[in-house]
């Protein structure tokens, strides 16, 4: 399915590339070859990037396609905080508005990560059990449910598939028509581009949420280790009520996705800000980074625990 879209998308840029330049051999074998080697160049590099995901993933810490994407839009970072104090130096934009989108930005780093740490803890009771002369159990703990489960995965979804109307527009060369007419209504900044995002994005946060997050499943795992959520008998009343739970803290996190992706929207619309600025962009840098770092502490706290269960295996195996 990859190479399929990457095969789709690299002919719809292609054509938008000689429907721009100029410079290219105007004969067919010129048009044609001029193609073809886009096309094989932008498939190859899409499936070269996906196996190196595929290594980062399995060598690594955390999503490897995630960190590419981070690693894409910080290299970004320097260029864009650049072309922003530009705007305002030639006075495009005025020091008021470009201290008032840092400000933005710092307020949207600070909710995305108290939304990412966000948990909904559920109590279980773990009944007590008599071995010999001996009771053990008799605990509780929580289960802990996120606010957003589905993560960034709604937004790179639904920018993508927003990014096909541009990419069959570019089929033709023709600057008028049903195509250019679709591709103008659905540019960034355009009130039917943001519709359709804040729509996609809580289609896809549900959707995914349904696929990574089984209800029953849960339900059943709770069961097996004897634990029960209080008030609510386990196996298919616990899983109702988990099931409850969760749609509607997917709810809350869908529309907190919606309104982190259209906040740059609305600086094109507004501010005339020529370049994607902060939201999408933002909230994968934010969530991808919390995530590596999280998973670095999480290898070296299994680390130090190993070496602590190896001196005591030596220190017993001396004192014996």
């Amino acid at each position: 399915m990859t190479i399929v879209l990457a095969l789709f998308q690299s002919y719809g840029i292609s054509n938008g590339i000689l429907n721009l330049s100029d410079n290219i051999d105007p004969t067919i074998g010129g048009i044609l070859f001029f193609q073809i080697s886009a096309v094989i160049s932008m498939t190859a590099g899409t499936i070269f990037l996906m196996w190196l995901g595929e290594q980062i993933t399995e060598n690594g810490f955390g999503s490897g396609i995630s960190i590419i994407i981070f690693a894409g839009i910080v290299a970004n970072l320097p260029f864009a905080i650049f072309n922003t104090f530009e705007l305002g130096r030639t006075g495009a934009l005025s020091a008021i508005a470009i201290l008032l989108i840092i400000l933005l930005m710092i307020c949207l780093v600070v909710v995305i990560c108290f939304v990412e740490r966000a948990q909904r803890r559920l109590l279980v009771q773990y009944p007590k059990r008599q071995v010999g002369n001996k009771v053990f159990g008799g605990q509780s703990s929580y289960l802990p449910l996120k606010v957003n489960i589905s993560g960034v995965i709604p937004a790179i979804f639904a920018s993508s598939l927003l990014l096909f109307p541009n990419t069959i527009s570019n089929f033709s060369s023709s600057s008028e028509g049903i195509l250019a007419s679709i591709s103008f209504y659905l540019g960034h900044g355009k009130p039917l581009y943001m519709l359709f995002f804040f729509s996609l994005i809580v289609f896809f946060a549900f959707f995914y949420t349904g696929v990574v997050f089984n209800p029953k499943e849960q339900a059943d795992n709770l069961r097996n280790y004897g634990g029960f959520v209080l008030g609510y008998r386990p196996g298919e009343q616990t899983a109702n009520y988990l099931e409850y739970v969760v749609y509607r803290l997917t709810f809350v996190g869908a529309i907190y996705l919606g309104l982190i992706a259209l906040i740059p929207e609305f600086l094109i619309a507004k501010l005339s800000v020529p370049f994607y600025l902060g939201g999408t962009s933002l909230l994968i840098v934010v969530v991808v980074a919390m995530d590596f770092f999280s998973q670095i502490q999480t290898q070296l706290f299994s680390s130090q625990y190993e070496k602590v269960l190896s001196k005591n295996k030596v220190y017993k195996s001396k004192w014996l």
